[in-house]
């Protein structure tokens, strides 16, 4: 923005840069895609969960198990590639957030924070980049299981002691990630990335989503750790160990319903960050 450029010289710059990428017209339709494609593999995922709760046919309750279904359906092949550009491009304005700043930035953020935003855009740009590379695959018929691939790494890690260490320190990082998302959703400042006046149902849908979500994810965590301590690298099987993990508690098929449902909120709120999100 004109202003922050004129406040401060040192970021200014570079965070017009990035409002001018951001701008372009063809290149903010197909990153803003990238939230509607993540909300789509967000609803598959969780009716899946929902389906296996049910006693359905199984699945893969991850983002492989939801390409994996939408592949097979007609036109879902189409679909993936779509998700391909849509997810890269997303990947790519998250990674020119991280090395120029946000355009977006208020004028007070202190270095502090700003250094947080670009880590959390750096973040985010290496799991829209992992969406499409999995898009990608199951675009050409050669996808792989997110969660087997989770186990083969783990099992890996697990026969040195530094990568002993380093998956007890991700799976802590994973928690606090999870745990980032749940103050997110319970505080509504995810309102802050979001532009002009919102609806109370954007605002309920965020709070549900954020907050199932990061359940999610800190159960994720969780696993990594529980995987380490008990030398069982079968259980580090990501978001569908975490969901059938779930399953197995007393009660399990009601939470699972829930924890599938609040992973579809979290995806119709994904169609809102489509139109709201600031770019």
């Amino acid at each position: 923005m004109p202003d922050n450029a004129a406040s401060r010289p040192s970021s200014g710059t570079s965070s017009t840069d990035v409002a001018r990428v951001a701008q372009n017209s063809v290149f903010e339709r197909f990153a803003r895609a990238g939230f509607v494609m993540s909300g789509l593999v967000h609803l598959i995922i969780g009716y899946i969960a929902i389906r296996i709760a049910l006693g359905g046919p199984g699945g893969t309750a991850d983002q492989s198990g939801a390409m994996t279904e939408l592949a097979a359906k007609p036109g879902g092949v189409f679909v993936l590639w779509v998700g391909v550009v849509a997810f890269s491009l997303m990947a790519l304005w998250r990674f020119a957030e991280a090395a120029l700043g946000s355009s977006s930035e208020p004028e007070a953020d202190s270095k502090r924070s700003e250094a947080f935003n670009r880590v959390k855009a750096f973040s985010l740009a290496v799991v829209y980049l992992a969406f499409a590379l999995s898009a990608f695959g199951f675009a050409r018929g050669a996808g792989k299981s997110s969660s087997e691939q989770s186990m083969g790494i783990t099992a890996r890690m697990m026969q040195s002691s530094a990568g002993t260490i380093a998956l007890v320190a991700a799976g802590l990082i994973i928690i606090a990630i999870g745990g980032y998302h749940v103050y997110k959703g319970a505080t509504q400042s995810f309102l802050d990335d979001l532009k002009g006046p919102t609806s109370d149902l954007v605002r309920r849908l965020g709070t549900v989503g954020y907050i199932a979500k990061g359940l999610a994810v800190a159960a994720i965590g969780l696993l990594v750790i529980l995987a380490v301590s008990r030398s069982e690298p079968g259980q580090a099987a990501g978001l569908d160990g975490a969901f059938k993990t779930l399953g197995a508690q007393p009660y399990g098929a009601a939470l699972l319903i829930a924890a599938g449902l609040g992973i579809i909120t979290y995806g119709f709120y994904s169609f809102a960050m489509a139109r709201y999100t600031k770019m």
